[in-house]
Formats: C-alpha cells, structure tokens, sequence
C-alpha cells in the first residue's frame, strides 16, 4: 500500500500594528489591512487552517496571545505596541 504524504501549506500575511483599530482586550487588525506572500492586498484570512504562528516584531508569540477570524486577528493589549512594529500571521493549511 503507497504512502499518500497530506497536503500541507503555509499562508503568509504581513502588517504593522498601526493598522489595529481598538484598546486594551478588542485591539484588533483587519485581514484586509495585510498583504501576502505575493504583495497583494489580502481580502480575507484562511477559513479553515490546522494551526497559525504569530510573529510581532520577528519574535513568535504564544498561543494565548491572539485569536484569529477570517476577517481579523485580536491580539489583546496590542495597542501599546508602536505602529511601525511588524506584524506577520502564518497559516498552516492542510
């Protein structure tokens, strides 16, 4: 019987924190605010993935520090980071 290997692939969005909206617990940023890997605007993050990594300022973060929906991603007490900090969301989708 052959190995069938699952289709495995990486969704990649960039931003910057200056583009969250909200204080405190409802700082969020819209999907749309992001581009993708090919530096197009996105229009809306993956429905349905395995798993996501969250990268602020190039250092990945926990998973306790985010939520994310097809139209944004919340990262709680966000809105003190400075707007230039780098934001980058990686889905994994299988």
């Amino acid at each position: 019987m052959p190995i069938v290997k699952p289709f495995i692939a990486g969704r990649r969005f960039s931003g910057t924190a200056g583009a969250g909206t909200g204080t405190g617990a409802t700082f969020s940023i819209a999907a749309t605010t992001f581009t993708d890997d090919t530096g197009a605007a996105a229009t809306a993050f993956p429905a349905s993935y395995s798993y996501y990594n969250l990268y602020i300022n190039a250092v990945i973060q926990t998973a306790d520090t985010s939520t994310a929906t097809t139209t944004a991603i919340t990262i709680p007490g966000g809105d003190v980071l400075d707007p230039a900090t780098p934001i980058i969301i990686e889905f994994v989708v299988t």
